[in-house]
């Protein structure tokens, strides 16, 4: 389990982090979400003790990650794939980690075998594509088996394949009981591996609840109609609280309107529909949303200091 309690981080008068709390639990995978600058990064490494807080206390399954006598056995973290010696080969890599927390090769040679690297894992780590370097990120983080697994972009630079494999182990680490704990701006990824989110923004905490009630309650749902009739159709739908967007001169968006009244309505006016279908919600819609008030970068700036959009295109 993670625990973050009142978790603050000032620079001089920046606060980057205001008293965030939150709690994440065994055989759950957790999606952690804001806009870029909204303190994602600085409270996970403050999580790892790379960055002091201010104020605030985290604990790894019921204690100080910090005071732990085998902090890798306890919570291991992917925050940089690049950091790592490019002159060694990825085994020399993980064997080197190994042997401050008491790992072997066995262990070793498991870990690469399970994130795809044990062809290549004689060749260096400087020669390794952006997807390859990924993998071995991960690897290093679930060296120690570690009872919390913390990513940061898990799915950068992977390829479909690779995405997919990521997707199925984040699951199955979960349902072994482990605490699973990512952050990523792959909104469709998170939707489809994440089981609760925390969002921030600007430093606080803006939602803390499961991907099913943060769509449902971010989010307004609308019903797209296609319909030869269109015009006739939509001077009977206008009315208090319904909203009509036009998408073509036959097809348009309904909000405030549930579908089955729009077929009633249809039907009761002789109008012929081809399409009468919900739009279901999505998990971007949502976080774009409730995030609006909460960016500090827009129209393209890379002025983030927090994290970047991630880069696709993993090679052999």
């Amino acid at each position: 389990m993670l625990e973050v309690v009142d978790l603050t981080k000032h620079y001089g008068d920046v606060h980057a982090v205001d008293g965030v709390t939150f709690t994440a639990r065994p055989g759950v995978v957790t999606g952690f979400l804001g806009p870029n600058g909204a303190g994602k990064t600085t409270t996970m490494r403050m999580i790892l003790g790379l960055d002091r807080p201010t104020s605030g206390s985290i604990r790894v399954n019921g204690r100080s990650y910090l005071k732990s006598a085998t902090p890798l056995h306890e919570l291991g973290a992917l925050l940089d794939a690049k950091a790592v010696d490019k002159g060694r080969s990825a085994r020399n890599h993980l064997l080197a980690i190994g042997a401050t927390v008491g790992v072997g090769r066995t262990r070793v040679d498991q870990v690469l075998e399970l994130v795809g690297l044990s062809d290549v894992a004689r060749r260096s780590a400087g020669s390794y594509s952006l997807g390859m370097g990924q993998r071995l990120g991960i690897a290093a983080a679930l060296l120690a088996d570690p009872a919390v697994v913390m990513l940061d972009e898990p799915v950068n630079g992977l390829d479909p394949d690779g995405i997919r494999w990521i997707r199925n182990l984040l699951k199955w680490l979960a349902e072994e009981g482990r605490t699973v704990f990512i952050s990523s701006h792959l909104m469709s990824e998170m939707e489809q591996t994440a089981e609760h989110l925390i969002v921030i923004g600007r430093g606080r905490v803006l939602a803390d609840l499961s991907m099913t009630a943060f769509i449902g309650q971010a989010s307004t749902a609308k019903v797209r109609v296609t319909s030869p009739d269109g015009l006739r159709l939509r001077d009977h739908l206008l009315g208090p609280g319904i909203t009509v967007t036009s998408l073509t001169a036959d097809r348009f968006e309904v909000t405030g309107i549930p579908a089955a009244e729009i077929g009633t309505i249809a039907a009761r006016e002789g109008l012929t529909l081809h399409e009468l279908a919900p739009v279901e919600a999505s998990l971007e819609q949502a976080f774009m949303e409730l995030t609006k008030n909460s960016i500090d970068f827009r129209g393209g700036s890379r002025a983030d200091t927090d994290s970047q959009e991630p880069t696709h295109g993993e090679a052999a």
